[in-house]
This record gives C-alpha cells, structure tokens and sequence, in this order.
C-alpha cells in the first residue's frame, strides 16, 4: 500500500474506533485514512535511538505491519535514549524486546522481527514487502545501501540521523525528487565523523527527530502533506532552532540520475573504507591484543606503553591504568620515545580509531604496536578503568 489509490479495505472494527477516535475526528484521517494506515507497512532499519521512538508511535498509530531489522542486544548504554528498553531487557536481542513491547503497545499490530544484519545479498529481499521504510541506522555504509535498495524498489526512505545536540531528518523518494546519493554523493573519509558512541549524543534528542520519521511515515501512508522531499531539516538542541535546507535531484547520480550506473548493491563496506556492520572493527589488519592478554602484560616489568587516542571528555570518563592522553595528531611527536619501549598499545573506545592510528605508528617505523581489541568498551566489560580525581 503506497497511497490513496488502493482495493476497498475491510471496515474498522468496535474496538478500532475506540482505540483511534482521536485519528477518526481529522478530517485528513477519518475512517478511510485509518484504514490505509492499517493496510500500510513499514521496515525500521534499526531499532535503537530513532528506530525506537519512531516505532512506539508508528504502532500506537495503528501501522498494520511493522518491521524491525536489528541484530544486536540491549546494553546499559542504550537506556538513556532507546526508550523501547528496559533495565530488566539488559542483554537481551533488541529486535525481540522491541516487538514485544510494540504488541503489547498495540495487540493489532503486526510486528516482524528480521535479526539479521542488512548488507548487500538480503537488503532487496527484506524491503520489497514493505511500503515504507524508516533509516535510523547509525554508519554510513547502511544508509547508502538502504538508499539505493530503496531506489531500486522504487520505495520511500525516510531517513534521521543524530549527533551531540544536532539531528537532522529528510524524506529521500527518487520517484518524486533527490535521493541520499544526491545529498552526500561520496562517503566521508572514515573515522571522519565519529559515531555517538565515540562522540555522545543528548538522550532526548533522537526523541525528537524519531517522531519526525514517524509523522513522515505517517502522512506517506495517509497520502496528505507536505513531505519533506528535497528539504533537509536541521535541529540545533542547545538553540532550540530549526533550519531547513532545499537540494535538488542530482541528473548526473550514479543510482537514481538520468543515465544510472549503479543497477544492483554493491559491496558498501568497502566502498566507504569500513568494516560492515556486525564485522571485526579493525579494518586494517594491525595485529591486536585482548583485555585479558593487556591487563596481565600490564604487570609485567617494564609494561607497555598505553596510548589513549580519544577525546578528552571522553578520558574524563575513564581510562586504563597509566596510559597516556594523546592527540591523534601530535601521535608522530611520540615516535622518537617509543623507539625504547617494549612495546606500544594505543587504544580508543571501540578499536577503530586505533587500529588506524597504529598502523600510522608502524608506518613511522614503530613495529613493536598492538591496538586493543573492542577498546575500552570491552577492557571495561572485564577490568576497572581510571578515573582522574
């Protein structure tokens, strides 16, 4: 179901009109309006800070079917805006708990659960059922595979993502305007644009922007307003501001322009120098070293030399025992004095950042350097941190 133009739907029923008697009084909703929202389905491409809010209200709307892609498993660290989640769900598989909680929201719904990780061999298979489909996944290479798979399938994309105290939020349809291809042609260098595990994120925030999806998703499926096609929204938290910025269809792109180039998915890891999504986060092939193995070298006499390449608030935080704070630029500065050391661990908060910056050590002539495994994400899990007092 993509619009008004449809088959007759089957009436509502008592208990519909009680649960949407508020939709039923909008003269853009009404009794067919509903019923299109209950024939509507829609795809949420991970179900964490935006997926979370933008689910809860796509369900209480009364969205037929709802899909959940998302392979990975509840963490303390996502209650503070994934507010799908609960203390007592701590470990458990995101997909699963979220669909519980959106039956239990609304017993009318019908919820799958697909918890797999998207790529490039399932993504057409899993979004073709689907009218709509909702991207709040958090790495690029997802979003330009979820853009062309939506091009391809001739699908709607809306599309959120947020950061620190920004978000920003679009509706990418090639049948009507520009695609997330024309927006960001190419993909930022990697490790340009750090994600919120690495740069934090307000816990309110994806709120809001995951409500901007779904009233998105929600006019698509009623087929009324205004969509934000062509039209990026942009919210400032700290200003309490929004601004909107217009741009246009691209002819010249290589998935949805006058002459495509791009007629099947591509290997979108590689094309955006990153690991995919559920995959080893080293993607440089440094040899690596595990909390357990560096908290017993630790002990050792003299212990490696701990490099911290993160930021300083996150430092604040906590940090290993004796490592040292370094920026990633003046990293060069300290290769004369590791020359003399055993050898050199650098570290970050989840092994990506550091796995690049020890391979720029090994190409200064530092053999002797390992990355830590998983970062201090993973040493915390086993191992206290440090905190400066």
């Amino acid at each position: 179901m993509d619009g008004p133009e449809s088959a007759p739907l089957p009436a509502l029923t008592p208990e519909e009109f009680r649960r949407y008697s508020r939709h039923l009084l909008l003269p853009e909703v009404g009794v067919e309006g509903q019923r299109r929202l209950r024939d509507g389905s829609v795809l949420l491409v991970g179900a964490g800070g935006l997926g979370a809010p933008a689910a809860l209200y796509l369900a209480a709307a009364g969205v037929g079917t709802i899909g959940l892609v998302d392979f990975d498993r509840v963490d303390l660290s996502n209650l503070q805006r994934q507010v799908l989640f609960a203390t007592a769900d701590l470990g458990a598989p995101k997909a699963d708990r979220a669909a519980d909680r959106l039956r239990a929201l609304n017993p009318e719904v019908r919820v799958n659960v697909h918890a797999e990780p998207l790529s490039s061999h399932n993504a057409l298979a899993l979004l073709a059922p689907y009218s709509v489909v909702v991207d709040g996944s958090d790495n690029f290479p997802t979003r330009y595979l979820v853009n062309d798979a939506c091009v391809l399938l001739g699908k709607p994309d809306v599309f959120g993502s947020v950061y620190r105290f920004e978000g920003q939020a679009t509706v990418f349809d090639a049948a009507r305007g520009p695609c997330y291809r024309c927006l960001f042609p190419e993909p930022p260098p990697p490790d340009a644009v750090p994600s919120c595990a690495e740069g934090g994120v307000l816990g309110v925030l994806p709120g809001l922007i995951g409500l901007v999806l779904a009233t998105e998703t929600v006019k698509r499926l009623l087929g009324v307003g205004e969509p934000l096609v062509g039209r990026l929204l942009l919210y400032d938290a700290l200003a309490m501001r929004f601004r909107e910025l217009a741009f246009d269809r691209n002819p010249a792109c290589p998935v949805s322009g006058d002459r495509p180039t791009i007629r099947e998915l591509i290997d979108y890891p590689a094309w955006c120098g990153v690991p995919a999504p559920g995959a080893d986060d080293d993607p440089t092939g440094v040899p690596s070293i595990a909390p357990d193995e560096l908290a017993a070298r630790l002990s050792e006499t003299p212990p490696p030399v701990l490099l911290d390449v993160r930021e300083p608030a996150e430092w604040a935080l906590g940090h290993l025992p004796g490592a040292i704070l370094v920026s990633r630029d003046a990293v060069a500065s300290r290769v004369p004095g590791l020359g003399r050391a055993p050898s050199v661990v650098v570290y970050c908060a989840t092994g990506r950042r550091s796995a690049r910056v020890a391979q720029e050590l090994r190409d200064l002539g530092v053999g002797h350097v390992l990355h830590l495994a998983g970062g201090v994400e993973a040493w915390a899990a086993r191992h206290p941190l440090t905190r400066d007092r």
